[in-house]
């Protein structure tokens, strides 16, 4: 079980959520990358994501929900203000984006993406930065 301290990092929960993943996948955890995105590249589907986040749970004691998912990637950001009528992700929402998932260009995004489309840009590392956030936020 993984305790956070000041210098607890991101890192020290991507060994968490590769195994996690590997294990709720049953792949080899050489073959979930950081970088894999969890629905394309690796094929999650809900019920894989939920078995992951149960296994976090397990191995580093931080419950991450579904939820606490969708509230991180969103930002607190209404919906209304996060995507417009079409649901295609604002300027806003991007810029949020960015920050949550740091790999993605929101320039070639802007303007296409819609909100349906968003969780296919979560990767293994995004997930552990959120779990990292949680566990900090819980602490704190």
């Amino acid at each position: 079980m993984i305790h956070m301290t000041e210098s607890t990092t991101t890192t020290d929960f991507l060994a968490v959520v590769t195994e996690a993943t590997a294990d709720a996948l049953g792949l080899d955890e050489s073959e979930v990358a950081p970088a894999a995105s969890l629905l394309d590249d690796l094929g999650v589907e809900s019920i894989d994501l939920l078995d992951i986040l149960f296994r976090v749970e397990r191995k580093a004691g931080v419950k991450v929900q579904a939820s606490d998912l969708a509230d991180r990637i969103q930002g607190g950001i209404p919906d209304e203000e996060f995507g417009d009528e079409n649901e295609v992700v604002s300027a806003a929402g991007l810029a949020h984006l960015k920050t949550v998932m740091p790999q993605i260009d929101a320039g070639a995004l802007a303007g296409v993406l819609t909100a349906d489309q968003v969780m296919s840009l979560l990767t293994v590392e995004n997930l552990a930065a959120i779990v990292t956030d949680k566990v900090a936020a819980d602490a704190g």
